[in-house]
């Protein structure tokens, strides 16, 4: 009896080893491809750019903007939804961070209009999070194959692995999302840092040109009023 508990307990932790190990060795198909996305865009002026997201029924859009470079930093921003009705719009902005819930099935429209700038091209970054996807964090079927009677240790201790793993890929996932973001604010601040740098030089060498020639035109114009042309008889 002892000899069957202990095989037991063996095949339980070859089990929960053969589980981790599948999961760490292939983390991309245990946790399935990430639906997020993020993309950094030239946006010439005059013109607008579309992007189309696609979404499940009854989940979760997270959309975020900014721009980072270019004249004024400002864009018109639109989402429109899989059946032709416009649910978010903004005017000359800056950035912005939208959610839309609960989403609806179909394709998702994102626009960012420049049409009112006609010399200044922006650098637009944004990123768009969905949550509530089929297989956004893998499912059921890599744990299939795992699985005890109901009632033994070996199905707690895989649900407890399975549940401390997929929070620990959530959490990643979100401080990634928050460092990307984190390197377009600091992309956006390092040109405006630059442009506003070039103006102050650019006006800072004006001034010194301006008071050169203001200071040369006073000391001709002393020297003139004490120049003495006439003739001194002796």
């Amino acid at each position: 009896m002892d000899a069957l508990w202990r095989k037991s307990r063996s095949r339980g932790r070859l089990l929960v080893f053969a589980a981790v190990f599948v999961c760490y060795a292939g983390s991309v198909s245990c946790f399935g491809q990430s639906q997020d996305s993020e993309f950094t865009f030239l946006l010439p002026a005059g013109r607008s750019e579309c992007f189309f997201q696609n979404a499940v029924k009854n989940g979760t859009m997270e959309v975020e903007y900014q721009v980072i470079a270019g004249a004024g930093m400002d864009v018109d921003f639109t989402v429109v939804s899989p059946q032709g009705i416009r649910l978010i719009y903004e005017s000359r902005r800056s950035d912005g961070v939208h959610v839309v819930e609960p989403t609806e099935e179909g394709d998702y429209e994102i626009c960012f209009d420049n049409s009112f700038s006609r010399f200044s091209e922006k650098m637009v970054f944004f990123e768009i999070i969905i949550e509530g996807q089929g297989g956004d964090v893998g499912g059921d079927d890599e744990w299939a194959g795992l699985e005890e009677p109901e009632g033994s240790l070996l199905e707690y201790k895989l649900e407890d692995i399975r549940e401390s793993m997929e929070s620990l890929y959530k959490r990643l996932e979100r401080s990634r999302q928050m460092q990307t973001v984190l390197r377009a604010f600091e992309a956006r601040d390092r040109n405006l840092l630059e442009d506003n740098l070039w103006r102050v030089s650019f006006w800072s060498c004006a001034s010194v040109v301006v008071m050169l020639c203001v200071a040369l035109t006073q000391v001709y114009t002393v020297r003139k009023l004490f120049d003495d042309k006439r003739r001194v008889r002796t």
